[in-house]
């Protein structure tokens, strides 16, 4: 499980092709890595992965990422030298400082405007409109693994509204428009809305027997 609260950005330093796995190495800053043991769950770009090879002091990791997740998400976009959103896993006793996230992405979403001013940025940004459902004004959504706040949902999308820190130290601050970013749903709104769907569902096929 995660937060949603980004720890700091990593950079790809090497792709490698083996089999039917692509493995990611990624340049960490050590501090980032302290304590960390194979088979960890880390978040990259809101993608739970697992790490494979690492070295704390040197600052790497390795992650295998199979080929499902990089049609599913833009994992399979990135190249050497792209920067990435790094998480570690929500360990007992720290704080929830976004909402509980679990790095199953359900979705992408393009970037189709930004709007940059003084200390914010605006975006919005257009997904399959089956997911519209679970999207709400003002609820949670993870983008990028970011736990951020809906502003409007249109008709094929959503608005969001960035605030200098989330920018700073995540890699919101350097998308562009037509950028392809992760999504993944609030759980918690995903499950409410589909128990009534299905009890209402359920309740209009009784009522016509």
């Amino acid at each position: 499980m995660f937060t949603g609260i980004v720890q700091t950005t990593a950079q790809v330093r090497e792709i490698r092709d083996e089999g039917q796995l692509r493995r990611l190495t990624l340049t960490v800053p050590p501090a980032n890595l302290q304590a960390l043991e194979r088979g960890a769950s880390v978040a990259i770009n809101g993608v739970c992965l697992t790490a494979t090879e690492f070295d704390s002091h040197a600052g790497w990791v390795c992650f295998d990422v199979i080929a499902e997740t990089l049609d599913k998400t833009n994992l399979g976009k990135l190249a050497v030298g792209s920067k990435v959103n790094l998480e570690r896993s929500l360990t007992f006793g720290s704080e929830l400082g976004g909402h509980i996230v679990s790095g199953h992405i359900q979705t992408t979403a393009i970037l189709t405007r930004l709007t940059r001013e003084q200390h914010k940025v605006s975006m919005e940004l257009s997904l399959d409109t089956r997911f519209l459902p679970y999207i709400l004004a003002k609820g949670f959504i993870a983008v990028e693994g970011c736990s951020l706040t809906v502003g409007e949902v249109t008709d094929s999308g959503f608005s969001l509204y960035l605030i200098p820190e989330t920018l700073a130290i995540t890699t919101l601050g350097d998308k562009q428009e037509g950028d392809i970013v992760n999504i993944e749903l609030d759980q918690q709104t995903l499950t409410i809305i589909k128990t009534v769907e299905r009890v209402m569902a359920e309740r209009f096929a009784t009522a016509k027997s």
